[in-house]
């Protein structure tokens, strides 16, 4: 062979490789991942781990594209149009603003939500047996949760007579939150203040008032907002000598004084699946809407102990973490 067609051989082959390469990942269903939190804040892996067990790799036989609002919650309609715009296979979306925002932009695409609040109550589904739309997903009911999480702190901080709750107005299930949560509170024997934060520039107001109302202790509701910087907020609550307990299980963890929710391996490995079965060619409305069946309680003793707190002997054994 003469070197000229050997050379034209090679470069044709070069060629031939990158464009088998794009056509095969062109072939590629792609997942679109909306959420109205900050970049990288999403946990994956368990995700991930749900989409293998139904036999999709992430690089390997489907495509992620992630869409992040970092907590505006107003960008979140232009992110999911973006994603119908570029025709993604399903969308999975993080939270309930999110979840809204791709309800609105699509009634072709499906979606699988993992979020706290009732998909029922807010129109997300007709029914959480049968969807009967193009949504479906995972729920933790977080209206229920708050109530528990604002029994948990009265329970840890008696004396606590006057209690905050902090819930985010721009999320749509606010008004639910914040009225389960003042429905609870003479069943307690409690004075209940929920304050409105819903940008970063809100939570120092909202410290201010809850000092100036005398709250013994504070509720923070589910939220991306809310749960975000859990290191800064443990700290500057530990600083204001605040107990707290939170929707986050990374608040507790990073030194505020407990968490409770609904196990987020459980809830994002099981969107995970949905997803995965839909690429299959499962219809979402046939998918019931699951719910978390296991939650994680969190309890910080050292945060305790410079709170001057003692936690009671109950609360401590029906914890399922406890940092010492």
């Amino acid at each position: 062979m003469r070197r000229r067609d050997f050379v034209s051989l090679i470069g044709a082959a070069s060629v031939a490789r990158p464009l088998a390469a794009r056509a095969q990942q062109a072939a590629m269903p792609v997942i679109g991942v909306l959420s109205g939190s900050a970049p990288g804040s999403y946990e994956t892996p368990p995700f991930l781990q749900g989409l293998r067990q139904v036999g999709y790799v992430d690089g390997r036989n489907v495509s992620i594209e992630y869409q992040w609002a970092d907590g505006q919650y107003d960008r979140l309609p232009a992110l999911a149009a973006e994603l119908v715009r570029r025709r993604v296979s399903v969308i999975h979306s993080i939270g309930l603003p999110a979840s809204v925002a791709a309800k609105m932009a699509t009634t072709a695409i499906p979606i699988v939500f993992s979020i706290g609040a009732n998909p029922v109550e807010l129109g997300l589904v007709a029914n959480l047996t049968h969807p009967g739309v193009n949504v479906t997903g995972v729920t933790s009911l977080d209206g229920e949760l708050n109530v528990k999480r604002l029994q948990l702190i009265t329970e840890t901080v008696p004396a606590a007579k006057v209690v905050a709750a902090i819930v985010n107005p721009s999320e749509p299930n606010s008004g639910n939150l914040a009225r389960n949560l003042k429905e609870a509170a003479p069943t307690l024997g409690i004075e209940l203040h929920v304050l409105p934060v819903s940008t970063e520039g809100d939570f120092d107001s909202a410290f201010k008032a809850m000092r100036e109302r005398g709250a013994g202790a504070l509720v923070i509701s589910g939220d991306t907002v809310l749960s975000s910087r859990p290191a800064e907020r443990a700290a500057r609550l530990l600083r204001d000598r605040v107990p707290a307990i939170s929707t986050s299980r990374d608040f507790a963890l990073a030194g505020g004084l407990m968490s409770y929710v609904a196990d987020a391996m459980d809830t994002q490995r099981a969107a995970g699946i949905y997803t995965g079965r839909i690429l299959k060619g499962d219809k979402p409305g046939d998918l019931p809407v699951q719910q978390a069946t296991r939650f994680i309680m969190t309890i910080n003793l050292k945060t305790a102990a410079a709170l001057g707190i003692t936690f009671p002997t109950g609360l401590l054994v029906r914890a399922d973490e406890v940092i010492e």
